[in-house]
């Protein structure tokens, strides 16, 4: 067998985690590199590095080293190089280029002066030419210049190797398959693994290191998924060898998933785990990995991972914008709880482009690790979860322990008895169950704080820039210390949310995809809400005297619901004694959520009660009916792509507003609501209406703190004919 130079590139940081690799795959005389490794082997290890490295971006068999201080020195050398005993002139190929330190800087020009060379060399030697296809050549060149030495080599690999063939489908920032390994095997996985210890990603995206992990744990050739390599049209390639080594890989995977260790991967992002799906079916390990919807501060260990534990591995976001470091510094801290409070006895490790984020874990690292991603500095953090190992303030002296509450957090736990105790008289007199508890009322604790019967749900005001990101993580967790104790609930019953005061649909973003609801009461009305999927529960508190007065207002009356989202106003309505109604969002999820919510009230969507999927500002423009009630709730502002155009309440109100009282009956009433602080309603252009301000006979006391936050008016048309 010929004995071959050969060189490895890999991400900067790999260079030691390569080096061995490369020498457990059979390579000789390994030297670390910048950016890689050279080593020395026969055609069989090369093909091995190609098929099994995890580590290794591309493989470069060396074909001539000399000098090259100009472009006229390597056009000559180049032109002289037996390139027929690499390709035919038949053949397609391509010419890559590095550059350091090089008279030579300009790595195209170069490149394009070696494929000059070669196609030259091949015309004047058989009068024909190779072609250039550069995504998917049959040889690929490789040309590296370094202070002005050439080395010319062909690219095995063909494709960077970190590309397995498994992903198609990626999130927002997704690790290279290459980095996702060497951060796994820094971790300890592969002996873990070994052990029949666990692995679990609270945050795995479209499931990249869940799947490098299995490939490690079941032996699994990284790149036996691959559909190209550079190797096959080489004119060196030997296709027998590595129909071997093929035959090799596929009995090891055959033995290794037999012995597959438990791997699961959460993600708060529904639509990420169905990528994780679809990559880990890709990857020959569908049904191997589980996968679910949940959020990384809601973290517990799989029930079949309780008497396995192993390894936590995450790659939180990093944050690049002080309102988002706020928030994932809250996010980290209950990442850091939950380690602390449910797995204890495992190992974890944290790989983080920002450092001060991870002393949010409050959980001492026993070793750190540094490594680039693209040109990002990032720091693996490695933790041993055991009570030794918690600092600061917030040590817990058992897995359940809470934090050592503060003076402002013991004051903010004050407040939350003293409102209970005064609000629930009243809710209770007024058979009220669900309400607003708290709503910033220490501004440093700005939070709102809603109870639905037996649940809490918490949602946290994005801080302002001028507040500091640690404490305003630091009150978080304290809130979330005290809450549970003070409102005599448990920590299961409580949903956390961070938000910031949205305008718009903003409000009906959805977060996740758990697909839990509640069933609450509201008076003699029934709804299912939801505390995990969107920003908003399904259920607006603020509208409960509005919900009210329809209800009181819709005995034997057609009833228009514009804007409806979840439908509540129309139940309402109809437990009122509506004869009929018409229920119109352009939300297919809203209006199922609506149907339900009839449905679970005694009301059968049909001829008489009507759901509409539609645009209201394009529906209301060629809409004819008749309606003897009329409820008008428009978003702030929007610019759905849904939508035909835009929607801002203050500067299109009136037009909304004829538009809606065209479809309404003699003697009808257009109730109007909307949640913009800074609304006036424009009475000049409206002169010809009799509008009733309902706004503080609407608002309830539970947000009376701020009434400004609701604005409500009955409106009703003097002369219909006026409108016509």
């Amino acid at each position: 067998m010929t004995t071959h130079a050969l060189f490895a590139s890999a991400p900067k940081g790999l260079e030691p985690l390569l080096a061995d690799e490369l020498r457990s795959l059979g390579a000789l005389d390994v030297a670390e590199t910048r950016a890689g490794g050279g080593f020395s082997g026969d055609l069989a290890v090369a093909y091995r590095v190609c098929l099994w490295s995890r580590l290794a971006s591309r493989v470069i068999l060396a074909v001539a080293r000399f000098p090259a201080g100009t472009v006229e020195e390597l056009y000559a050398a180049a032109l002289n190089l037996p390139w027929e005993e690499h390709l035919s002139a038949d053949d397609t190929l391509a010419v890559s280029c590095q550059s350091l330190r090089s008279q030579i800087s300009h790595s195209r020009y170069a490149a394009l002066k070696v494929k000059d060379a070669l196609v030259d060399r091949f015309r004047q030697r058989c009068g024909r030419r190779p072609s250039v296809d550069a995504e998917r050549p049959a040889v690929r060149i490789n040309l590296h210049l370094d202070r002005d030495q050439a080395t010319l080599g062909i690219d095995l690999s063909g494709d960077s190797l970190h590309r397995r063939g498994y992903r198609v489908e990626a999130g927002l920032a997704p690790l290279k398959e290459n980095l996702a390994a060497a951060i796994l095997i820094r971790a300890g996985w592969p002996e873990m693994a070994a052990r029949g210890g666990s692995l679990l990603d609270p945050v795995c995206g479209s499931g990249t290191l869940l799947i490098e992990a299995a490939l490690m744990a079941a032996d699994i050739a990284p790149g036996l998924q691959r559909p190209y390599y550079g190797f096959e049209g080489w004119a060196g390639h030997r296709p027998e060898l590595w129909k071997e080594l093929l035959l090799e890989a596929l009995e090891r995977r055959k033995a290794g998933l037999a012995r597959l260790p438990l791997i699961a991967g959460r993600d708060r992002d529904s639509k990420a785990v169905r990528a994780a799906h679809l990559n880990a079916d890709r990857a020959g390990l569908g049904g191997q990995i589980h996968f679910a919807t949940a959020d990384l501060g809601d973290l517990r260990p799989p029930p079949e991972m309780a008497k396995r534990p192993g390894l936590v591995i995450a790659n939180p976001p990093y944050g690049e914008r002080l309102g988002e470091q706020q928030e994932l510094a809250a996010l980290y801290g209950a990442f850091g709880d939950n380690l602390r409070r449910h797995f204890i006895g495992w190992k974890a490790a944290l790989f983080t482009g920002n450092p001060e984020l991870a002393r949010e874990l409050a959980i001492r690292a026993r070793r750190k690790h540094a490594f680039f991603n693209g040109a990002l500095a990032c720091q693996l953090l490695h933790f041993d979860i055991e009570e030794a190992c918690f600092y600061g303030a917030e040590k817990r002296r058992g897995p359940a322990a809470a934090v050592v509450p503060s003076d402002g957090a013991r004051m903010f736990a004050n407040r939350l008895v003293k409102n209970r105790r005064q609000i629930r008289r009243w809710a209770k007199k007024n058979g009220i169950s669900c309400y607003r508890l708290y709503d910033a009322d220490m501004p440093e604790y700005a939070v709102a704080v809603d109870v639905y019967g037996p649940w809490v749900h918490v949602q946290e005001y994005q801080a302002p820039d001028t507040v500091d990101p640690v404490m305003a993580a630091k009150r978080i967790r304290e809130i979330r210390s005290v809450l549970p104790e003070a409102l005599e609930v448990s920590a299961e019953q409580v949903f956390y949310k961070v938000r910031s005061r949205q305008s718009g649909t903003a409000q009906y973003r959805k977060l996740q995809e758990q697909g839990r609801f509640h069933e609450v009461a509201e008076g003699n009305c029934r709804f299912l809400v939801n505390f995990t999927d969107y920003l908003d529960t399904g259920l607006f508190l603020d509208h409960r005297l509005t919900r009210q007065r329809l209800q009181e207002s819709a005995a034997g009356k057609r009833f228009l619901n514009l804007f409806a989202y979840t439908g509540t106003a129309t139940v309402h309505a109809l437990k009122g004694g509506a004869v009929a109604s018409l229920t119109v969002d352009m939300s297919r999820t809203y209006l199922d959520w609506a149907r339900r919510n009839l449905e679970l009230n005694g009301f059968a969507v049909g001829d008489r009660h009507q759901l509409l999927q539609a645009d209201c500002l394009e529906w209301l423009a060629r809409a004819e009916g008749s309606f003897d009630l009329i409820f008008l709730d428009p978003p702030s502002f929007s610019n759905s792509k849904s939508m035909s155009g835009t929607l801002d309440v203050q500067r299109d109100h009136v037009a909304l507003l004829r538009q809606a009282l065209r479809l309404l009956a003699a003697g009808g009433e257009l109730i109007f609501s909307n949640n913009l602080r800074t609304f006036r309603l424009d009475r000049t252009a409206l002169a010809d209406l009799a509008i009733e301000d309902l706004s503080a006979a609407t608002l309830p006391r539970d947000f009376a703190r701020n009434p400004r936050i609701h604005n409500c008016w009955s409106i009703r048309v003097p002369e219909k004919q006026a409108l016509r």
